[in-house]
C-alpha cells in the first residue's frame, strides 16, 4: 500500500466516452470520475487516494453516503464506473476553498479533513506477540507509478519482477562485531550457540520497530523456517561482510490472500518467494541489492525470487500493459496478474521518492476484482 497524503493537484479534464453527465478529471497517471462542469483543465482540486477512510461528515458533505467500499463504506477504492476505472477522489471541500491551492505546494491535508489511511485487518495466523525491535530492517512503501509518473526516465535500463499478493514478511539478521561470525566458524559461538540475533516480522509491524515472537504455527515464522532463510542470511552476510541483512519476502497460498498462485498457506505447500535484500556493511548506511546482485545472492544461496518478467529500458505504455495478464508464479497461470515492481537496472536514487527508483504498476483487473483481500 503506498503513502497516504492528500495533495493538492492541477487537473487535465477529459471526456467520458460513456456518460454525459460524468468526465475524467487526471491527476498524475490516475483519472478519477468526476461530475461534468465540476472541474476545467488547469483548475486546482485537492485528490484523496485509494487506501483512504473518509469521516461521516465529509462523506456527506461529498454525496459520497453509501457509495464507498468496506463496511462502514468509508473506504475509497478502485472501481468501475460506467467502464471507466476511476481510482480516488477528487474534490474541493468546504474546508479549503479559501485556500490557494496553486500556492500549497507539497502540504498534506489529510489531518485537516480527518483523512486516516486504512489498515487491513490481521488474521490470527499473522499476527502473535511482539518485542521492541529497533534494529529490525524495514520494508518501504512503493509507490504507484500512476501517482509519480516521474520516477523513471524514458529508455533508463530497468527490471520489472512480478508484484505477489501475499503477506511481506521480513527478515533481521544482526550479528555481533562485523558480521564475521565473530570466530570464523560462520557464526557458531561456545556450546554451538549462533551469534546475533534473529528477528521476524511483518510489514505493519516492521514499521513500528516490533518483530514478532518465535511461534511455529505463526505465517510469517513458519515461511522463514521451511525455506532455511535464517541460513542463507548468514552466508549473505559472509558474502558482503555485513553485520546486518535484511531478507524480504512475500508469502504467499491459498488462506492468505484471495489469490494463491496454486499454493496452500495452511499447510507444507506454503508459498514464499524473495524480492528484496538488503545489508548494512561496517558504518555506512544499509543499501538494498541491485536488481544484478539479488539474482546472483538468491542463485547463491538458493532462496526462490519472484519471477523477472521484463529486462530492458523502461517504456511507461508497455510496462503498463504488461502489469495486466495472468500471473507466472504457480506456473499454471492459475489466475490475474496483480501487477509489476519496477526497479533501475542500477539501483540509483530518484529525488521523486527520496529513495531508489522503484514503483508499482498495478492491474486494473486486481483493483476492481470482487471478494479481494487485502491483509498485510
Amino acid at each position: 500500500m503506498s503513502t497516504l497524503r492528500v495533495t493538492a493537484e492541477r487537473l487535465t479534464i477529459h471526456p467520458h466516452d460513456n456518460a454525459d453527465a460524468l468526465e475524467l478529471a487526471q491527476v498524475g497517471l490516475y483519472r478519477a470520475v468526476v461530475g461534468k462542469g465540476q472541474f476545467r483543465t488547469g483548475d486546482w482540486a485537492l485528490y484523496i487516494p485509494e487506501g483512504a477512510q473518509l469521516p461521516d461528515e465529509l462523506i456527506a458533505e461529498l454525496g459520497l453516503t453509501g457509495k464507498l467500499a468496506g463496511s462502514k463504506k468509508n473506504r475509497i477504492k478502485a472501481v468501475r464506473l460506467r467502464g471507466e476505472l476511476s481510482q480516488g477522489v477528487v474534490c474541493l471541500p468546504a474546508a479549503v476553498r479559501d485556500v490557494d491551492l496553486a500556492t500549497a505546494g507539497d502540504r498534506d491535508f489529510a489531518g485537516e479533513l480527518g483523512v486516516t489511511k486504512w489498515i487491513p485487518p490481521i488474521p490470527v495466523s499473522m499476527s502473535g506477540d511482539v518485542v521492541s525491535a529497533p534494529d529490525l530492517l524495514k520494508w518501504i512503501e512503493i509507490e504507484d507509478i500512476k501517482r509519480y509518473p516521474g520516477i523513471f526516465e524514458a529508455g533508463e535500463p530497468v527490471v520489472a519482477t512480478e508484484k505477489i499478493h501475499g503477506t511481506a514478511c521480513l527478515y533481521s539478521l544482526v550479528l555481533d562485531g562485523d558480521g564475521s561470525g565473530g570466530d570464523g566458524s560462520g557464526g557458531e559461538g561456545d556450546g554451538g550457540e549462533k551469534d546475533g540475533e534473529e528477528f521476524v516480522s511483518s510489514k505493519g509491524f516492521g514499521s513500528r520497530n516490533m518483530a514478532l515472537v518465535h511461534n511455529p504455527q505463526n505465517l510469517y515464522w513458519r515461511a522463514i523456517e521451511s525455506y532455511g532463510v535464517a541460513d542463507a542470511a548468514r552466508r549473505i552476510a559472509e558474502m558482503f561482510g555485513a553485520g546486518r541483512v535484511g531478507v524480504f519476502g512475500e508469502v504467499f497460498g491459498r488462506g492468505v490472500q484471495d489469490l494463491s498462485y496454486g499454493a496452500n498457506g495452511t499447510s507444507e505447500q506454503l508459498g514464499y518467494a524473495v524480492f528484496d535484500i538488503k545489508v548494512a556493511v561496517g558504518v555506512d548506511p544499509p543499501r538494498w541489492l541491485n536488481p544484478d546482485e539479488l539474482t546472483e545472492v538468491l542463485d547463491k544461496t538458493g532462496l526462490p525470487a519472484v519471477p523477472v518478467l521484463y529486462e530492458g529500458p523502461y517504456d511507461e505504455a508497455a510496462l503498463i500493459e504488461l502489469a495486466s495478464g495472468r500471473e507466472t508464479v504457480s506456473g499454471t497461470a492459475e489466475h490475474l496478474r496483480e501487477g509489476l515492481v519496477v526497479r533501475s537496472a542500477d539501483g540509483r536514487y530518484s529525488p521523486v521518492t527520496a529513495g531508489r527508483a522503484i514503483a508499482k504498476f498495478v492491474s486494473p483487473a486486481y483493483l476492481t476484482r470482487k471478494g479481494g483481500t487485502e491483509y498485510e
